[in-house]
């Protein structure tokens, strides 16, 4: 003889695991339910990223400086490209250091789901952390690259070189929360592509080299002629690297204003990378 027991599921369980029903149906806050898998995540991309390496952490560090001297004997001593009167070797910094930020957080998250398709397929967490805590441990990062470019900036500034601070430094959190943004946007919407298109991949790091050329990195924006520099301002980039040379320097050739353009930019890009990656979750094992 046998009987049947009938449990509600609502008095047996915590969480009710359901798969998602609509595009909108985004469940941001499981995000902070697994806050403690997300540290854990950031503490392993930022130990991972050099283990079993001679210097460790300090490549954060060597790879602008190694970068921006690069920059100084090719594009400033050897095709002599104007730096707008700043020193060379801080104008590269000063693009390098933002620069960098963004195209690891791009590089890093868009390949989210082949990277990390043998968790996927085991356990359930909110996809959306792989992501997310690597756009947060590339933020301990960027803190060390950046501390660098003030120990070369107060030198420079000792030296007697023509730069100064101005208001504008302040909006550096909005100017990484901006590259923050676009790079985890871009990311994701490559990451959810490249679950059925694989040569993305090969296009991710190639395509970022070619867009440091079309973003005011090597160069300032008052050398692009004026019927070509609508074109850098379209690249919501460009007003981001100005301005931050624009605080921490003194020198910029954008209308701070356009900050609302990238700002607008960015919110159009990780809406769309969030639906999309919210869409793809779902089925990606299917086909990874």
């Amino acid at each position: 003889m046998t009987s049947e027991i009938t449990v509600n599921p609502k008095e047996t369980w915590d969480l009710i695991i359901q798969p998602h029903r609509s595009w909108w149906d985004l469940r941001l806050g499981d995000l902070w339910r697994y806050r403690d898998l997300i540290r854990l995540l950031i503490w392993r991309d930022f130990v991972a990223a050099y283990k079993q390496t001679v210097l460790g952490p300090l490549w954060y560090v060597i790879n602008p400086v190694l970068s921006s001297v690069i920059f100084t004997v090719i594009f400033g001593n050897v095709a002599k490209l104007s730096t707008d009167g700043l020193p060379p070797f801080l104008f590269y910094m000063t693009g390098n250091t933002l620069w960098m930020y963004f195209s690891m957080c791009l590089t890093s998250t868009a390949n989210t789901f082949t990277a990390n398709a043998g968790v996927f397929g085991k356990v359930y967490f909110p996809r959306l952390a792989v992501p997310v805590s690597v756009v947060i441990s590339n933020l301990i990062s960027f803190s060390l690259r950046f501390a660098l470019f003030l120990a070369f900036l107060l030198y420079f500034y000792l030296s007697g070189s023509n730069i100064h601070l101005t208001w504008w430094a302040l909006s550096l959190p909005l100017l990484l929360l901006m590259m923050a943004g676009l790079g985890l946007g871009f990311g994701i919407i490559v990451s959810s592509l490249t679950t059925k298109y694989r040569d993305l991949q090969q296009l991710v790091v190639f395509g970022t080299q070619l867009w440091m050329y079309a973003t005011p990195i090597i160069y300032p924006l008052s050398t692009v002629p004026e019927n070509w520099r609508w074109l850098l301002l379209a690249n919501p980039l460009t007003p981001l690297i100005e301005v931050f040379r624009l605080g921490f320097l003194g020198v910029s050739s954008v209308n701070p204003m356009s900050l609302l353009y990238s700002f607008a930019f960015m919110i159009f890009t990780l809406l769309i990378g969030v639906l999309i990656f919210n869409r793809v979750e779902s089925t990606f094992m299917d086909t990874v």
